[in-house]
């Protein structure tokens, strides 16, 4: 006869391993070209991405929102909650190009923007701004938009970025506001050092934020530091060239 105490510890057994099995198809992934994004760097692909957004914000499970190898074009894209969702991860392995025209997101505050967001990580990825032109506009003493900035996030919590690559904004890189525990590591900006306010990232009305292990190249300030920022933790952080580290007071 089974030994009662050798049933109970099998039973608790098959129970952990069901778990175990059931949290790992927990987790639920959408791929931004099942939803129809093309990886030519011509095709608007914005819808796809919205999509994919729209899923997994009202998802109950973790969700990735993938994005394979090519170059997808994209236009100005809010991503926006707050969602049923508070752990959605961007994993990206390509690159996201912003239209060559300036004028198209030119006007805008943000190419990339998350806004009233929970638990959003970016992984990998390279994001492309094509700021060239309009620097140039600026230079000739035209009338030229003011740039978006290439990701913004605003109102939100529990923010990571690592690996990711912002290139050639046509503002700001990285603006983080009104945010609370966000930590960016491992991230590369890079930008002519003739180009004007692109600063690399931007930090204000935020607190418990930190940058680790990164690389700076740009025009204007690494790091710039706005108003009302707390509990900021800088560390390991190359700036150049740039204008360094700055507090906005």
């Amino acid at each position: 006869m089974a030994n009662p105490k050798s049933l109970l510890l099998l039973l608790l057994l098959s129970q952990l391993v069901l778990m175990m099995g059931g949290a790992h198809a927990a987790v639920v992934t959408y791929s931004v070209s099942s939803l129809g994004a093309i990886a030519d760097g011509k095709t608007d692909s914005t819808k796809a991405f919205l999509s994919a957004w729209s899923e997994a914000c009202a998802s109950v499970q973790p969700a990735v929102i993938y994005v394979p190898a090519g170059r997808f074009l994209l236009r100005n894209a809010a991503f926006s909650g707050p969602c049923k969702n508070s752990a959605i991860t961007f994993r990206i392995d390509g690159t996201l190009v912003a239209p060559s025209d300036y004028r198209v997101i030119g006007n805008t505050a943000n190419w990339i923007f998350f806004e009233h967001v929970n638990g959003v990580t970016i992984s990998g990825g390279l994001l492309d701004g094509q700021g060239t032109g309009l620097w140039a506009c600026k230079a000739s003493t035209k009338s030229c938009p003011s740039g978006a900035t290439t990701l913004g996030f605003s109102s939100s919590n529990n923010i990571v970025v690592s690996g990711l690559v912002s290139l050639n904004s046509q503002m700001f890189h990285i603006v983080i506001n009104g945010c609370q525990n966000v930590k960016m590591q491992g991230v590369k900006v890079s930008a002519s050092g003739n180009s004007p306010n692109t600063d690399g990232i931007h930090v204000q009305m935020s607190s418990e934020v930190t940058i680790l292990n990164s690389k700076i190249a740009t025009g204007d300030d690494c790091v710039s530091i706005g108003p009302g920022t707390t509990n900021l933790w800088i560390e390991n952080v190359a700036c150049g060239p740039g204008h360094g580290i700055r507090y906005l007071a």
